[in-house]
């Protein structure tokens, strides 16, 4: 390459001659199948030399064929012909294959626009929505590695997804993006973002590099990349890309003089949607979009006949239309879920929104609407008064069902918690919610509240509500980096560490959650990458720039969601919540633990939880044979009465309180798809033990062998 940099300084003072011109070309034609990416930068640079010397030679331009993404490439080369054979292509892709660095340099940019141009950027758009689209899909290979040091041999698992050279390719093709004009684009380097973050074993995220340039290229596309980068906010786990896409988030609102949250707001697309609907007509045919509890489905129609799926005849005449309208459907799923749960943490920084842009962005917006409909509100007044509201037949009513004066301009609106209300308020909207059967998008009437007790008020600084349990450490890290908390797993590598936190920083109120846990030090507890199967609880703390603070000084409402994340943590990955736990072995250590959690007293989601029972189960034909007796659902069977656990839903058979192991089929529908009314979305556990408790109402009809074994046996 150096004695190439000394031929380009030649070429440019003086004119080579014909025999270095023919050994040029021989050298660019040299290794032309390899994969050796440098062999590609060599190539382009004898390119520029014979374009600078008026020598008119199309670009060599090979890709590595170790994936098949490189074959795809280098088939769309060699099928190049008419017009797209100029070179025009070729130039493009091989400034694509040159690329280097974590973000284009204004040299490239430049390049770039003038090769998109050259091409055509409509060409270039449609091509590109079948690479990335094509990268989305691309398999993830797994593959057996062996390696020989001396006399010992040994084996280890790879994961393949896209060889470096082509990476960076890929990188080039992102970069160049924001050059074309294409709605589907930003929804494929989303997707593509995703699966680049996404952990595989042994390794960590699959290709961060790439999907650090996925997210540049979000950040160039306006309000349609913001949308994206929003919703990868919420699903990315590592830290440090979480940061990297809040400050592109932070860059692109200060750019537009407004706060995050507001250009959030501006960015969430309605996919087409009038209140959570849309009609879209193909041919003969007509495809409704509708959002219904949470899932956006379409429904077929031919004239007045319904029809259970896309009509095979579409699929020949209007293909197109249809890869366009199953973009739309995942836009708009993706886009609820993201929205669904930005709404859900929004308590945690007590926001409060003026109502000219509530009604703009939330209310009357054709996805957003539909989250917004089922959810309580409080409405503040300028005199410093407030109502709290629900949307209901066209109109802001009250738990009692009045209705209230229409908000003006100088009312702003927060999402309701039950903590800002009385217990009989929020029993009213319980009530009220039951009555209509309204199922809330997440659980707000029927939330948890955490207040200070009187343990938490003499310790001062710190609570031990939640200490002494034990957890899957794996699942409690993604648990708690799903909610928004930082926290690294914990291997017996950390020499020095007696303890650990998980924590949530909370930058409005100036403070920061901590949830201490410490490893469970037991012989063969740890996998084969070293990290610790279990963790132990402790405390939960607040701390601020000047140390702990005291627990009665933390804001009510901050203080009972970070609790109710902490229980969460805790409700869903105890040991005690695993049937097959202690059959298995588990810590033996830890056996009177899973006993005293399975069938023990009931934390304050599990609280929740026989509340709503208390109101579902009267109203179900299961209600003819079972009652709520302190902390179980009881069911009388044919053969046997069981009594349910309302915390962990594991099960005791009467009359010896014989332990009764029933693991859930996720493959089988739960309870919410069966026709049973529940108020709220997200508590898995809810559902088990409904569906437990109407498989044992008729226990004689049972045919899965190890449960009968089990049930017949004294």
């Amino acid at each position: 390459m150096l004695t190439l940099s000394q031929v380009e300084k030649l070429a440019a003072k003086e004119e080579i001659s014909e025999a270095l011109i023919a050994y040029l070309k021989q050298l660019r034609l040299r290794g032309v199948s390899s994969s050796d990416n440098r062999l590609g930068n060599l190539r382009a640079k004898i390119q520029d030399i014979l374009r600078a010397s008026g020598v008119a030679e199309l670009p060599v331009v090979v890709f590595p064929t170790d994936d098949l993404f490189g074959v795809a490439l280098n088939e769309f080369v060699q099928g190049l012909h008419g017009s797209d054979a100029d070179g025009s292509w070729l130039r493009l892709l091989q400034l694509c294959q040159n690329v280097s660095g974590a973000q284009p340099t204004g040299k490239f940019q430049k390049a770039a626009a003038a090769a998109v141009a050259a091409v055509g950027a409509e060409k270039v758009a449609a091509q590109y929505e079948v690479w990335l689209n094509g990268l989305t899909k691309l398999p993830v290979q797994e593959l057996n590695r062996t390696q020989h040091y001396g006399s010992y041999t040994y084996t280890h698992t790879e994961w393949h997804f896209l060889s470096t050279p082509n990476q960076e390719v890929v990188k080039g093709l992102l970069w160049t993006s924001g050059l074309l004009p294409s709605a589907a684009l930003p929804h494929y380097i989303a997707e593509l973002a995703a699966k680049c973050y996404r952990k595989t074993p042994g390794k960590g995220p699959l290709a961060p590099g790439l999907g650090n340039a996925c997210l540049w290229a979000l950040a160039q596309r306006g309000q349609a990349g913001v949308t994206h980068l929003s919703r990868l906010h919420s699903i990315v786990k590592q830290s440090n890309t979480k940061n990297l896409i809040g400050r592109y988030l932070e860059t692109a609102s200060l750019a537009l003089g407004m706060t995050p949250a507001e250009l959030e707001d501006m960015a969430v697309p309605d996919c087409g949607l009038a209140h959570g609907r849309a009609l879209h007509e193909l041919g003969d045919y007509r495809a409704v979009l509708q959002l219904h509890t949470g899932k956006v489905e379409v429904q077929w129609s031919k004239g007045d006949k319904s029809m259970k799926a896309v009509p095979a005849a579409l699929k020949r005449t209007h293909a197109e239309e249809l890869r366009a309208l199953k973009l739309v459907q995942a836009q708009a799923q993706h886009t609820y879920t993201t929205q669904r749960d930005r709404l859900d943490r929004s308590y945690i920084i007590d926001r409060r929104i003026t109502w000219p842009r509530f009604q703009c962005y939330y209310l009357e917006h054709g996805l957003m609407g539909e989250l917004t409909r089922p959810l309580i509100w409080r409405f503040h007044r300028p005199d410093g008064t407030h109502h709290d509201a629900l949307w209901l037949d066209d109109a802001w009513r009250t738990a009692q069902k009045e209705t209230l004066p229409e908000p003006n301009e100088a009312d702003t609106v927060q999402l309701w918690h039950p903590v800002l209300s009385t217990t009989d308020e929020v029993l009213a909207w319980r009530n009220l919610l039951d009555s209509i059967q309204l199922r809330q998008p997440f659980k707000q009437a029927y939330r948890e509240v955490y207040l200070l007790t009187p343990p938490e008020e003499r310790t001062r600084t710190y609570s031990n509500r939640m200490a002494a349990h034990v957890l899957r450490q794996h699942q409690f890290s993604a648990l708690a980096r799903g909610r928004g908390w930082n926290y690294r797993l914990m291997g017996n590598y950390d020499k020095g560490y007696e303890s650990d936190s998980t924590t949530l920083e909370l930058p409005t109120h100036g403070l920061e959650a901590q949830f201490w846990v410490s490893e469970v030090n037991a012989d063969g507890a740890w996998n084969e990458a070293g990290i610790w199967n279990y963790v132990s609880t402790d405390q939960v703390r607040f701390v601020n720039d000047h140390g702990p603070v005291p627990l009665p000084e933390v804001p009510p409402l901050v203080f009972s969601e970070v609790m109710r994340d902490v229980d969460l943590f805790v409700g869903v990955a105890s040991v005690g919540n695993d049937p097959l736990w202690r059959d298995n072995g588990g810590l033996v250590q830890y056996r009177d633990y899973w006993q005293n959690y399975s069938f023990g007293e009931l934390g304050e989601v599990a609280k929740t939880r026989k509340a709503a029972l208390e109101r579902l189960v009267p109203r179900m034909q299961l209600g003819k044979v079972s009652q709520i007796n302190g902390n179980f659902l009881e069911v009388k069977g044919k053969l046997r009465t069981y009594k349910i656990h309302l915390g962990s839903g594991n099960i005791l058979m009467t009359p010896n309180d014989q332990y009764l192991c029933i693991v859930p089929d996720r493959s089988t529908k739960t309870v919410t798809a069966t026709g049973v009314f529940l108020p709220f979305e997200g508590d898995a556990i809810l559902s088990i033990i409904l569906s437990k408790a109407m498989l044992l109402m008729t226990d004689d009809q049972i045919t899965d062998q190890t449960i009968v074994r089990q049930i017949r046996h004294r």
